[in-house]
């Protein structure tokens, strides 16, 4: 499997990582997947086996469920894997349970790594925003565990565009650890994070780990126009994430995927996989399954070559309009855009200057 720089670090991962949300099934995690340590353990060993090096796990999984089966299922092997987990959300019902206070951040990770067995953490991604927590207290939690080695990379999850940049230039100008990566949801069903998440990932150097890429299953072929999904099926339960704005939009995605699959061979959750591969900036693409069976399907993705006509129709099927200002910089000044711009701007572009010719024509 092929091995990523993770942004502008020194950091390589695989180019699918595990995701274990499923892990546990605790509580409302229950409706994701309810992995044992069994499971998880003829899951880790495929991926090895397939060449992942990334395993993503969570705090809040399960009440740190996930976190201990983690832990039990790589005992003995914790050197033949990256491991990364996050912190914000709450694990209490204490005041200071949740946030990204100095308390919460240290307690948190050092809770962690009890329930993970080990001695640190490769990356710790800080979950969510807080807005009532100074940006400066967190990084200085951050750069106290990276001192003393519990941490050795720090990334943001969930972040908008700015709330990322503010970070990283404070650490900028207080010398404090720089988010190396954000954890970002990124599908063909969902794709605004293109506006300005993705530009500035690419201009700050960045590395991307893309959540839920098959939204939630929706991709995976199984939900179709006019039909009811697969009994137990995510979107069928309280679980809500991602939410569906434009259903007809949806479907017509999912009729292309499927085409697109079929003509393939595979999967249609195979061909959403290796389109998120070929995305600008996408350092690796997480990948969580209910099932052995689904899991090495997924990971098939890895070895998946779409055809640029693939990646075009899924492109134009799923492609959200330019919001403001990005639309009038498209049509004013995209003479003077750079690189970050125009990774996924170009598109756009195109699209506006084959309009503009056909006016001419007429």
């Amino acid at each position: 499997m092929e091995q990523r720089q993770l942004g502008a670090s020194g950091l390589r991962v695989s180019a699918l990582t595990l995701g274990t949300m499923t892990f546990g099934g605790q509580g409302k995690f229950a409706n994701v997947g309810t992995t044992d340590l069994e499971g998880a353990r003829r899951q880790i060993d495929r991926c090895i086996d397939a060449g992942v090096t990334l395993i993503d796990t969570a705090d809040v999984y399960s009440g740190g469920a996930s976190e201990e089966i983690v832990g039990q299922a790589l005992e003995g092997r914790r050197d033949d894997v990256l491991v990364a987990s996050k912190v914000r959300f709450s694990m209490g019902e204490g005041a200071n349970d949740a946030g990204l206070s100095r308390h919460h951040v240290i307690r948190g990770c050092e809770a962690s790594l009890r329930r993970l067995g080990m001695d640190h953490l490769d990356l710790y991604q800080v979950h969510q925003w807080d807005g009532q927590t100074p940006i400066e207290e967190t990084l200085e939690a951050l750069d106290d565990l990276v001192r003393s080695g519990k941490v050795r990379y720090v990334g943001c999850s969930n972040y908008a565009a700015w709330q990322m940049v503010k970070a990283l230039g404070i650490a900028h100008a207080h010398h404090l650890p720089r988010f190396v990566s954000t954890q970002v949801y990124y599908s063909l069903q969902e794709r605004s994070i293109e506006h300005e998440i993705l530009p500035a990932c690419l201009d700050q150097g960045l590395g991307v780990l893309v959540w839920s890429p098959l939204a939630g299953g929706l991709l995976s072929g199984k939900y179709r126009r006019g039909q009811s999904g697969p009994e137990g099926a995510r979107h069928l339960t309280e679980w809500s994430e991602p939410p569906v704005y434009d259903e007809d939009g949806l479907y017509d995605t999912i009729d292309v995927l499927v085409e697109i699959a079929e003509g393939h061979g595979v999967s249609a959750a195979q061909v959403a996989l290796a389109w998120l591969l070929r995305r600008p900036g996408v350092s690796t693409v997480i990948i969580g399954a209910r099932t052995d069976e689904q899991l090495a399907d997924n990971l098939e993705a890895a070895g998946l070559a779409l055809s640029d006509e693939d990646v075009r129709r899924l492109d134009e099927v799923s492609r959200p309009p330019l919001p403001y200002p990005l639309w009038h910089q498209a049509m004013t000044a995209s003479e003077r855009l750079g690189p970050a711009d125009l990774a996924y701007m170009q598109p756009h572009l195109d699209a506006l200057q084959a309009a503009q010719a056909s006016d001419e024509d007429g």
